[in-house]
């Protein structure tokens, strides 16, 4: 099947409020172009600086999310052009963000990332923990910064019940903040969740990204 094809059966899976963020990470630009070519302009990079200079070399209406660890020295680099960053799982790096977005004369739209796995590889915040940071009054003081949702990631197991249950986790903390902070936004609208092994599930548990790499352009390139 060509990337095409694979992009237009997945597409076929999915509600229409639901977008495909295609992981272009290692990938090559032809593989990106060809994507692009076939209609897709949605793409998720997980490192800056590989994201950066792709920005530079590909077409300018691609819409580029961040959706790896963002370390907050790096804010900079992607701060004139990313159109979500998916993880954002500390108050330091909303702050960081927020200073970027304000010197590019933007508001860049983030989601919080929550910790929903049983493993210690993956990062993430406490609802406890959101609770103080949209409580505090820095934050109410932020205008560059738009919350437009959550983000997650399930345990990497074939264990189909823990992965759901993960899922409707977050869709719970979603539910919650939005009960609780953003029942008059429009805005706070997206649950980020689910991946190649896992999107089908995700989408039964309200997900409305989901970030697909190795379904569409193959295995990971080292």
């Amino acid at each position: 099947m060509s990337i095409q094809q694979k992009i237009e059966n997945i597409k076929s899976k999915l509600p229409e409020y639901v977008k495909l963020v295609m992981v272009s990470k290692t990938k090559p630009n032809e593989k990106i172009l060809e994507a692009y070519y076939s209609g897709h302009k949605v793409f998720g990079e997980n490192k800056v600086q590989e994201l950066a200079k792709k920005y530079e070399e590909l077409p300018k209406d691609i819409e580029w999310h961040f959706i790896g660890h963002l370390q907050s020295n790096k804010v900079k680099y992607i701060a004139p052009f990313v159109h979500l960053i998916h993880g954002i799982d500390s108050f330091k790096l909303l702050k960081e963000v927020n200073k970027e977005a304000v010197k590019n004369k933007r508001v860049i739209p983030c989601l919080l990332q929550f910790y929903i796995a049983s493993e210690d590889t993956k990062f993430g915040l406490s609802l406890e923990e959101v609770r103080q940071i949209l409580d505090s009054a820095e934050f109410k003081l932020m205008e560059n910064v738009e919350i437009s949702g959550v983000m997650g990631m399930a345990t990497f197991t074939e264990d189909e019940k823990l992965i759901t249950s993960e899922f409707k986790i977050l869709k719970t903390i979603f539910n919650t903040l939005k009960r609780e902070y953003f029942f008059d936004s429009e805005n706070f609208c997206e649950i980020s969740m689910g991946m190649s092994d896992d999107y089908l599930l995700a989408l039964n548990e309200g997900s409305t990204i989901i970030r697909i790499g190795s379904k569409i352009f193959g295995e990971r390139n080292y």
